[in-house]
């Protein structure tokens, strides 16, 4: 068997809040011999999470939210993929956030966020998150600069709420270089399977990458809080990106160590014919 290097959750928290510099974490490492030995990391984690994930559903009582924030192209659909490959829907979710609904917009920017989030034994993942209302909305000026600086504060008392409420939450960052993403970009208009995922206006974002840049560092430093940090996921490199995440959910959900409930019957108090 392959013995993959431990991954060290510390080594991809953003702590240091007023130190952060998103320049400074890198987009690609090099921390597995090949990409067989990234993939075999998953496929071992995902059996893991599989387990957890069901233990967590039969005891009922604490829930797990994944936020998944990145650039287009970034790989948040991929991670979902690998590291759930083995885990059955029973109690999995993924909530994409698009631009909001009519209905939506005659709601705090919150309402529906909170609306679905994980429920008692639950798993749900954000496929980008209510973080897009300090990203997007903040480069593109569709809300004013006050309103939006209200929302950091705003935020991390929505997501303390969750946790003391039962929810653990993880937030990852997928940090992708300019170069790579304009590569994967350029994939969608070659790769017939990959069509339907270019979006004209993914290039105009790209436009604005260095703003872009510029607000996730803002996020991270207003955001990462002991009861819900940000960790800053290289992603440049597919396999790596998913080894690590999936390592991370899976040191988590062993950290909230969900047991299977006693039920209280036996065999033997039963006649069985």
């Amino acid at each position: 068997m392959i013995i993959n290097p431990p991954i060290c959750i510390k080594d991809y928290t953003a702590t240091s809040k007023t130190k952060f510099k998103l320049a400074n974490r890198p987009t690609r490492i090099d921390i597995f011999a090949d990409k067989k030995a990234a993939k075999n990391s998953i496929k071992q984690d995902a059996k893991a999470i599989a387990d957890l994930s069901h233990k967590l559903y039969a005891q009922n009582k604490q829930s797990l939210l994944i936020v998944l924030q990145g650039m287009d192209t970034s790989g948040k659909d991929g991670t979902v993929s690998a590291m759930f490959s083995r885990t059955p829907p029973l109690n999995l979710h993924v909530a994409a956030f698009k631009a909001p609904s009519k209905r939506e917009l005659a709601h705090d920017y919150l309402w529906r966020v909170h609306d679905v989030c994980p429920g008692k034994g639950q798993i749900t993942v954000f496929n980008r998150s209510h973080y897009e209302d300090v990203l997007v909305v903040k480069v593109r000026k569709f809300a004013e600069a006050k309103a939006v600086n209200k929302r950091y504060r705003q935020i991390n008392d929505f997501e303390q709420h969750l946790t003391e409420n039962g929810t653990t939450i993880l937030k990852f960052m997928l940090n992708i270089s300019h170069e790579t993403q304009g590569q994967r970009l350029a994939d969608r208009l070659v790769e017939p399977h990959k069509f339907w995922k270019f979006n004209p206006g993914d290039l105009e974002d790209r436009l604005m990458w260095k703003k872009y840049m510029k607000a996730y560092e803002i996020m991270v430093k207003r955001t990462s809080t002991k009861h819900a940090p940000w960790h800053i996921i290289p992603s440049d490199n597919r396999a790596t990106r998913g080894a690590i995440i999936s390592s991370i959910v899976r040191q988590t959900l062993e950290n909230m160590n969900p047991e299977y409930p006693d039920p209280g019957y036996r065999l033997g108090d039963f006649e069985i014919s």
